[in-house]
């Protein structure tokens, strides 16, 4: 079955603003049979003050709490009018925050019930001062709050995929997700950085761990097409290395756009595809 498992709407202050009817719309006429519209959960409050970096990491990071009536409003109405040609999930992606678990629970628990498709993600990282920064904002933040307090690169790989590892086996309830977002997310800004195309053997460790606590928790990976188009990424999330292990424990690859604009819907698809099969 065609699908895409990730996607967003205008309700993303960080989007295009498009509208999510004309990205349906596309999807159909590009012959997908399942979207997930999976737009990015609000952040609790108090999360602000262990923030730092450029302001809008935090502020357009997110839809607001006020706008979760008319999004689930706008999904539903969407559901009912191209319900016959494509089958539209509506939920959300969850930012996995350490300090936050019960409030993260406790928002699934309260709005898990409308949704029927989740994608848990870690976008933000503790770095310099102790504060969170945000992993694929802006260079500045990147630099200055993750990558000069590391160690070097193989450590802030380690870092960023024992923080997932902690995503996944954190109690976030009956309707905690069920898919792991853009697992390499780290590598977004890989090519400007210089930072290792190769992942030394302590790293290596850490992802066999991650991938073997998703396995065994009957978990999915987001098989995201968005990387290929970053200007220094270029390639999927999860890359390719990961990719043949993930195949090889028979984890389940879902893909996902990301879009968050007309234009964005399918990206990749049948390279995303084609690079399956080919294992």
């Amino acid at each position: 079955m065609k699908q895409d498992g990730h996607s967003h709407t205008e309700f993303c202050p960080h989007g295009s603003g498009d509208d999510v009817e004309l990205m349906i719309q596309k999807a159909i006429r590009l012959g997908f049979e399942r979207y997930s519209i999976t737009e990015h959960a609000p952040l609790p409050t108090a999360f602000k003050q262990e923030y730092a970096g450029l302001e809008t990491g935090y502020t357009e990071a997110s839809m607001a709490m006020s706008d979760l009536p008319a999004y689930f409003k706008k999904v539903k109405r969407m559901q009912d009018k191209y319900g016959a040609k494509i089958h539209i999930n509506v939920g959300f992606e969850v930012d996995y925050l350490s300090n936050h678990v019960q409030w993260t629970r406790d928002f699934l628990n309260e709005y898990g019930p409308q949704t029927t498709d989740n994608v848990l993600s870690v976008h933000f990282m503790q770095g310099a001062n102790h504060k969170f920064w945000c992993v694929d904002d802006t260079l500045t933040d990147f630099e200055t709050g993750l990558l000069t307090p590391a160690e070097n690169g193989q450590a802030l790989y380690r870092q960023y995929f024992r923080a997932v590892t902690e995503a996944v086996t954190a109690d976030l309830g009956q309707y905690a997700p069920k898919r792991i977002g853009h697992m390499t997310l780290i590598r977004k800004f890989q090519d400007y950085f210089g930072l290792p195309r190769i992942y030394d053997a302590d790293t290596w460790q850490v992802i066999t761990t991650l991938l073997q606590t998703i396995q065994q928790k009957g978990d999915q990976l987001d098989y995201n097409a968005a990387g290929l188009y970053k200007e220094f990424c270029n390639e999927t999330y999860p890359d390719d290395a990961i990719l043949k292990q993930a195949q090889q424990l028979k984890i389940p690859l879902v893909y996902g756009s990301d879009a968050h604009s007309i234009k964005e819907v399918g990206h990749g698809y049948h390279t995303l595809m084609a690079m399956i099969n080919a294992k």
